[in-house]
């Protein structure tokens, strides 16, 4: 059945804080830039560790086991990060719902672009002993933390600044900086990978944690000139911050919270099986030239770029919950004919189960997702709500799937099978709860009230800002 527009009106919509457009279009560009840059710098910092993980951090950090088991364990410190993030997420989220979206946002980007940088400087197994993956791990944990409320603070930033009709499309350019990341990291690892094997083993590899730096700054910069979201600004006037968002997202939010965790892992899972795992298993079971796989995965985030923005632009006009059962229906279909191509081992049909994964996997389902999810929540939690729900639900997904990938493959004699039937099931997941969650495009964001029951549909798409 094609797509059509969704037009039943929903009920009527209140107009939030009144802003003028020039300083709603000066605010919308600069929230753009900084959650664009900073994200961008969170997944630059989560591809170089994965690919490293992959590639680099067995040998160095782990090298008394066998290849197999080495990168298992490295990645399970891979999954350490992925473990604090809804650590880091319970913890600044309180502050984004009360101090606001800005705060967040700098502190967070202050302590990833520390913990990128303080790897690029770690001892190695031989210099230290064991006290070298001690201190990985304990960087990865930093890294994660910091992320932890990263990509929520971007999401409900833009979300709550741009106006209603647009949210979809400019709310999903934080997922374009995540993309963009992704190219950035594969550009790092194809430079670095001119060098011989002795140099990109004993320097090679610091130089594209310490690069991060750069990102950093720029990123930084950014933040530093952002204004405050306009409702939470309306919050703060009205002295309506709660002071104890967690608790009130637990008590009252927990309809959407659950939503948002289960429509999360299920895409999360697969966006780093293809990002992750998938690295891993051309090179070490199907013995693919290292140096193939980052240019595969830099054509691969370019497209992905693009998904992001097309599927955010989509949702403005089909509604949320349309294009997220989309998606996740094509994730359902995608990982036996993904795996199919990657096992030709010819590279042209690598290369397009990569950029089918990233286009649908890594961005389509994030890009459907990144207004939906803030305007599931009322104004008081909503950064609670958002970085709770999908930072639980990236340790049930993204965190372990390349770990349960890769223990797959060892127990099922190097079989595709099993990952490929893991897949389908993270996807039924979150589909079924995808199928039955409200629809919220234009959803008024400065009500307190959560988007449960009736579907909220913006009847008019050149209507009046939220």
């Amino acid at each position: 059945m094609a797509l059509t527009s969704e037009t039943t009106p929903g009920p009527e919509l209140t107009p939030g804080p009144e802003l003028t457009d020039a300083f709603r279009s000066r605010a919308l560009r600069k929230a753009a830039w900084a959650g664009l840059i900073g994200t961008t710098l969170e997944n630059y910092d989560f591809v170089i560790y994965g690919t490293a993980s992959a590639l680099i951090f067995g040998k160095v950090f782990f090298p008394n086991v066998s290849p197999v088991v080495g990168v298992i364990a490295s990645f399970g410190a891979y999954a350490v990060g992925f473990g604090a993030r809804p650590l880091g997420g319970l913890f600044f989220s309180r502050f984004g719902d009360r101090l606001g979206r800005k705060f967040v946002l700098i502190a967070t980007l202050l302590l990833m672009g520390t913990a990128t940088l303080a790897i690029g400087c770690l001892p190695t197994y031989k210099q230290v002993g064991v006290l070298a993956p001690v201190l990985l791990v304990a960087c990865r944990f930093l890294q994660g933390f910091g992320s932890g409320a990263e990509q929520a603070g971007g999401m409900v930033l833009l979300a709550e600044t741009a106006s209603r009709d647009r949210r979809g499309r400019y709310s999903s350019l934080v997922m374009v900086g995540s993309a963009a990341g992704s190219a950035l990291g594969a550009l790092a690892w194809i430079a670095a990978q001119q060098l011989s094997d002795a140099a990109l083993l004993s320097w090679g590899w610091r130089v594209i944690f310490l690069a991060s730096i750069l990102v950093t700054t720029l990123a930084l910069i950014l933040r530093r000139a952002l204004d405050e979201s306009p409702v939470f600004q309306e919050l703060k006037q009205q002295h309506s911050q709660p002071k104890a968002p967690i608790r009130e997202v637990l008590a009252h939010g927990y309809r959407p919270l659950l939503r948002v965790f289960f429509i999360n892992v299920g895409g999360n899972a697969h966006s780093y099986t293809y990002q992750v795992f998938m690295a891993s298993y051309l090179v070490t079971v199907l013995k693919v030239n290292s140096h193939t796989v980052p240019p595969l995965l830099l054509v691969a985030s370019a497209f992905a770029m693009v998904s992001a923005v097309v599927h955010g632009f989509l949702t403005d006009v089909f509604g949320r919950r349309r294009i997220n059962r989309v998606v996740l229906t094509l994730l359902l279909l995608l990982p036996v004919p993904a795996f199919l191509l990657l096992n030709t081992k010819s590279t042209p049909l690598i290369a397009l189960a990569l950029v089918l994964g990233y286009i649908v996997a890594a961005q389509g389902t994030v890009g459907s997702q990144t207004a939906w999810f803030p305007e599931m929540f009322g104004n008081r939690y909503r950064y609670a709500g958002v970085a709770i729900g999908r930072e639980f639900s990236s340790v049930a997904g993204g965190g372990v799937a390349p770990l349960i990938c890769v223990s797959l493959l060892g127990a099922f004699a190097k079989s595709w099978i099993p990952v490929a039937i893991y897949m389908m099931l993270m996807a039924v997941l979150s589909l079924s709860v995808a199928w039955f969650a409200p629809e919220t495009r234009g959803r008024d964001l400065g009500k307190a009230a959560d988007a449960d029951g009736a579907d909220w549909v913006f009847p008019d798409r050149a209507g009046s800002t939220a």
